[in-house]
């Protein structure tokens, strides 16, 4: 018997949500989120979901822990509704960062998410641009890690730039560049830098050829704004034409906002994995590109259980 599909989503991104159940053609979840006049969390499902396959969107982005506990808190409510499957998509994985020790005494909190989230029931994870891939591996159930390659290609292609050459930030990010690089034929150039503290970031030099050429600066995501600021500032410096920047999460935190807006950036380009704020929205350098098509596509897949690995570009 084929499960019905059902769809439901915590405060954190209620707007991609939507946009993925009209991608689909199915109604968003009725589910009431509120809380407690203490602070807790107090969450009810307003629909039948015994049998279905349940898929709950929320991304762990501002105020993040409210929206971690959400998302846990709601896949203990449809479990205990009987719901048949439950997938958790998050097309921002929070806490991924801290994904080894790197010093003494500190945790890996990646790992402790995913613990959290496998023990309040859910079967599996849709997630987008882990921070790093072997995050992967924290899980015991079955994890479909999607890129926003496809999503950030197609614009940049539209561009029509100019002897490109794509900017790996840092050594972690090469690894992207490259394949973004490659099937751009563009060339690849990576900022060796110096990290002196958390969000707190040197840059040091180039190594690549950006003179005379159009900059992309690429990376996973853009929290204070600092790395990838300085990192065009270093692409100008060395005579790039023309510098922008493309990214999948716009964490946009503290100074973010002003440093991108006071930078040579032409352009930032982002995707709606994190809600942008009013302030951000009317920011002119930051262009917004929809994933809600290639969650939608991936949720359809996972449901009709067909390979979902052709969209993994």
């Amino acid at each position: 018997m084929h499960k019905e599909l059902k769809v439901f989503s915590g405060t954190a991104n209620l707007a991609l949500a939507k946009e993925i159940c009209r991608h689909l053609g199915v109604s968003l979840g009725e589910a009431t989120v509120s809380s407690f006049s203490d602070g807790e969390i107090r969450v009810r499902i307003e629909e039948n979901v015994r049998g279905a396959d349940v898929f709950l969107v929320q991304s762990c982005c501002d105020p993040v822990n409210t929206s971690i506990m959400q998302l846990l808190i709601m896949i203990d409510a449809l479990k205990r509704s009987s719901a048949y499957r439950i997938t958790a998509v998050i097309p921002y994985f929070g806490y991924a960062r801290q994904d080894r020790k790197d010093q003494p005494r500190v945790p890996i909190s990646a790992k402790l998410m995913a613990d959290l989230i496998t023990t309040a029931g859910a079967d599996r994870v849709l997630t987008m641009d882990l921070h790093a891939g072997q995050i992967q591996g924290f899980f015991n159930i079955p994890v479909d890690h999607l890129y926003a390659t496809p999503v950030l290609l197609d614009y940049i292609n539209k561009q029509e730039f100019r002897d490109l050459v794509v900017v790996s930030p840092d050594a972690g990010g090469v690894e992207r560049a490259r394949a973004f690089a490659k099937r751009l034929s563009a060339q690849l150039a990576i900022i060796d830098k110096r990290r002196e503290g958390a969000n707190n970031a040197h840059v040091m030099n180039i190594v690549g050829e950006v003179e005379g050429r159009s900059a992309l600066l690429l990376d996973d995501m853009i929290d204070t704004g600092g790395t990838i600021v300085q990192g065009a500032q270093a692409c100008a410096d060395q005579g790039a034409r023309i510098v922008w920047a493309g990214c999948t999460h716009p964490v946009l935190s503290g100074p973010a906002l002003e440093r991108l807006q006071n930078s040579c950036l032409t352009e930032v380009v982002v995707t709606n994995t994190i809600p942008l704020n009013g302030k951000e929205q009317r920011c002119p350098k930051l262009r917004v590109l929809s994933v809600a098509p290639l969650l939608g596509e991936a949720i359809t897949r996972i449901h009709e259980e067909e390979s979902v690995s052709s969209l993994f570009a």
